[in-house]
């Protein structure tokens, strides 16, 4: 095939193709008609030899090939937006750009707070919009609407960019009154009664079913590596709220470890090193690939990168 007869608008179109799978919605995107999007899809069947797309029970169904490509398109439709880009220079001093983040209430607990604080100094007028995982799908990050998304994820899409903000270790919380706290071996850990928290990844939380060890996540994973189940008495998303209820002398709550440290200065509780290993967990950030290239996306996800490695104050503090 003759490279030069290629219509880069064709990838334009199987990229939007890919990601809504449906026609009627692509044509939509691009603001075209759905005959011209009709048309589109055609060609690229017979270029790529492929039907690319086809109507199944549950509507249109990308095919082997197709998922092949999308990464493919996706790169080669980045680099060309790199390319056409005119060269801004980003300059956050008088910048009034607002950010749309979300970010899991721990990410929003341990990161956003000194961002904010970088953010004062640097850039003064930047607005930052924190939402939260129930309020946004893969499709407000893929297509750009918001700027990143700020969690630990269990899946995310292939076209998507990341990159590991930091690792964090596991520290547990109980209330100073807890009789544990002198004594805070593996079998009386078991005995206790439990707070659970966690929220990864994206959409609307469903409820959890206590059975579902690989639903439950790290730490009860841990446990049952070790043939052990804990007790768990509470469920919840917000890490904030399992701190305050660690402070109730009968429960513990095991968070990570950069969450844990937020307590430092409150008398009621006490953090403690878990009496069993849990491997670290990751805490990434994750954008379009629409916004790879944005000077001043770049200059935020460098500066999200700078903060991370700031050691805070907190964890110097514990460490001493």
């Amino acid at each position: 095939m003759n490279v030069s007869r290629i219509d880069l608008n064709l990838l334009v179109f199987l990229d939007v193709l890919l990601r809504e799978k449906s026609v009627t919605k692509a044509a939509n995107h691009l603001g075209i008609t759905q005959p011209a999007m009709s048309n589109g899809l055609r060609r690229l069947r017979d270029m790529f030899g492929d039907p690319l797309l086809v109507r199944t029970s549950e509507g249109m169904t990308a095919t082997a090939r197709a998922l092949e490509l999308q990464p493919m398109v996706r790169s080669i439709l980045s680099d060309i937006d790199m390319v056409v880009q005119p060269k801004e220079v980003f300059s956050p001093a008088t910048s009034r750009r607002v950010f749309r983040i979300m970010a899991s209430d721990y990410a929003e607990s341990t990161l956003i707070p000194a961002l904010l604080r970088r953010l004062r100094r640097v850039a003064p007028n930047i607005i930052l919009d924190v939402l939260t995982p129930s309020d946004v799908s893969f499709l407000d990050v893929e297509q750009g609407r918001v700027d990143m998304a700020i969690n630990r994820f269990d899946k995310m899409p292939q076209s998507f960019h990341q990159k590991t903000i930091w690792e964090d270790s596991f520290s547990c919380l109980l209330s100073v009154h807890n009789p544990l706290v002198f004594d805070f071996t593996l079998e009386n850990y078991l005995n206790a009664n439990h707070i659970w928290v966690s929220k990864t990844g994206f959409g609307v939380g469903v409820g959890v079913n206590p059975k579902d060890v690989q639903r439950l996540g790290w730490v009860d994973e841990a446990l049952t590596r070790l043939g052990r189940k804990r007790k768990i008495s509470v469920f919840t998303r917000h890490y904030q709220v399992a701190m305050l209820l660690a402070q109730q002398h009968d429960l513990i709550a095991t968070l990570p470890s950069r969450a844990a440290l937020l307590t430092l200065d409150s008398p009621g509780v006490v953090v403690k090193e878990p009496p069993f290993p849990i491997p670290p967990i990751e805490l990434k950030m994750a954008w379009s690939p629409l916004l790879q290239n944005n000077s001043d996306h770049r200059w935020l996800r460098q500066l999200i990168t700078e903060v991370a490695n700031e050691p805070e104050e907190r964890e110097t503090r514990a460490k001493d």
